[in-house]
């Protein structure tokens, strides 16, 4: 590998991450609190430090196809690193295992966080909502540079990368096929990011709007659109008794759910970009289905069918699809028949080239046509059957690369559920928190449901779960090539 361009790609990155604290510096002195300081701290020394090395490794930037799978791996690791670093500056989250879990949880938009409803530092007596302003923007705003990607955010905003981008977008961008569209990467990122700004701004007015504080609608909107889920509150956005908001975030859930290049053509002119999209009405098809179908169990469960029981139902089928992780209800209350279903929806996930994590519909779709291809097989061995999805034939790459991946998937699910009851988590909480930090989503089932957190999990299943939602995030192969003999040769 080129260590010189990797060591200056992640100075650069560390440099701009510094900067970025600074919002939350000012916010946090606008509101008078003390953890000002600490924000000012940890800026100061992040750019420093990322300066120093910058300056140390300029002059080549030439990168290769190894070298990009190195730089997206250790940028995300990085960046959760350095993220934690206000926590614990700031003395909200004291302890470096927690901080880093908090942080990798936020970066990778998974959700799962050791704060809640029940206080469990003695110094946030009331959860998330003993925490000052510029730590809850702070835990926001993490989220939604990791929405989209970092890296692809650097490629957006530095003119570095111009030559060599692609193996970086490539390695970062979630989905079997990472869609360019644009011929220069970066303008593909720079049209990606003004896609999800502009969004992101959309839902902010119609949330303050609607009646939500506009700096809780600032930072539930950094949180939706990355399908991230932190909230300001300890119910999440339960927390509001507004259905007008819970609508709203419905809507932005499902559009976050959505491959983003869909959105870049629908506003660019072509109107019927969603429909002709198999994944998008597939994805459409899941949301409508499962919503009825939990409903239904809602309704044999109470007896009683309110507009409230279907919103919740709702709600819920999007904010699991999509591996957001909000709640307006306790599932945990709901059948198990429904909650079976939630944990499905967990390893499924939104579209390929959203923010959603999961395996991704499309994938899902690719395996079901492989799996009926094969059955035809049997009885027409000799016969040459191709894939195909929507009027797309699908190269015999792809195919294999979904395999691999959809046996990692259940493999790395498999063995992080075997090692968290090793550790005496039960069997029920183990199986949800395997799913849901692989699938980025965050709350759970049993001891790690909607209304729970993970605080009272050992240092070493923390450390285990912040490890699988790296892999979550960028979708497994990224990370693991480089555990390979292959890529150190």
């Amino acid at each position: 590998m080129n260590s010189r361009p990797i060591l200056n790609i992640l100075g650069g990155l560390v440099v701009l991450l510094g900067f970025t604290m600074l919002i939350p510096a000012f916010i946090a002195l606008g509101y008078g609190e003390p953890d000002s300081t600490g924000f000012f701290s940890s800026a100061g020394i992040v750019m420093t430090v990322g300066g120093i090395l910058w300056l140390l490794t300029r002059g080549d930037n030439r990168i290769t196809n190894r070298d990009g799978f190195a730089i997206v791996s250790l940028a995300w690791i990085l960046t959760a690193f350095v993220s934690s670093i206000p926590f614990q500056l700031t003395g909200t989250i004291p302890n470096l295992t927690d901080a880093f879990f908090e942080s990798m949880s936020g970066v990778t938009t998974t959700g799962a966080t050791i704060l809640g409803n029940v206080a469990t530092l003695p110094h946030l007596p009331h959860g998330i909502e003993s925490l000052p302003h510029g730590v809850l923007f702070w835990r926001s705003f993490i989220q939604w540079i990791g929405g989209m990607g970092i890296v692809l955010f650097y490629i957006a905003i530095l003119p570095l990368l111009g030559i060599n981008g692609y193996q970086l977008f490539k390695a970062e961008v979630p989905g079997p096929v990472a869609d360019k569209i644009r011929p220069r990467v970066r303008e593909t990122a720079k049209y990606l990011w003004m896609v999800y700004v502009g969004i992101t701004i959309v839902e902010i007015l119609l949330l303050g709007i609607s009646g939500m504080n506009w700096f809780e609608a600032i930072c539930h909107s950094f949180t939706t659109m990355p399908t991230g889920g932190f909230s300001t509150r300890n119910a999440s956005i339960g927390a509001f008794d507004n259905p007008t908001i819970h609508y709203i975030i419905i809507l932005f859930m499902f559009l976050a759910g959505v491959n983003f290049s869909l959105h870049f053509k629908l506003l660019t002119g072509d109107r019927k970009a969603f429909w002709r999209d198999s994944e998008f009405r597939h994805y459409l098809g899941l949301v409508l289905g499962i919503t009825v179908i939990i409903a239904g169990t809602r309704l044999v469960q109470t007896g009683n069918f309110t507009h409230e029981e279907f919103r919740n139902s709702l709600f819920q089928t999007v904010s699991i699809l999509t591996t957001t992780g909000y709640a307006t209800a306790d599932y945990e209350h709901w059948t198990f028949g429904a909650q079976f279903i939630l944990l499905s929806l967990m390893f499924i996930g939104a579209c390929g080239g959203s923010t959603g994590g999961g395996m991704k519909v499309i994938r899902i779709q690719l395996i079901l046509k492989y799996t009926a291809m094969e059955t035809r097989r049997m009885l027409h061995s000799r016969a040459i059957i191709p894939i195909r999805i929507g009027n797309r034939f699908i190269d015999e790459d792809i195919i294999r690369n979904t395999l691999g991946f959809f046996l990692f998937y259940i493999f790395i699910f498999a063995v992080t559920t075997l090692l968290l009851t090793a550790m005496n988590v039960d069997i029920t909480s183990a199986v949800g928190a395997a799913a849901s930090a692989l699938g980025n989503v965050g709350p759970a089932l049993a001891s790690f449901g909607p209304m729970d957190n993970y605080a009272l999990l050992p240092d070493f299943a923390k450390w285990l779960l912040s490890f699988c939602m790296l892999l979550g995030r960028l979708e497994i192969f990224t990370v693991m090539v480089m555990f390979s003999r292959v890529f150190w040769k």
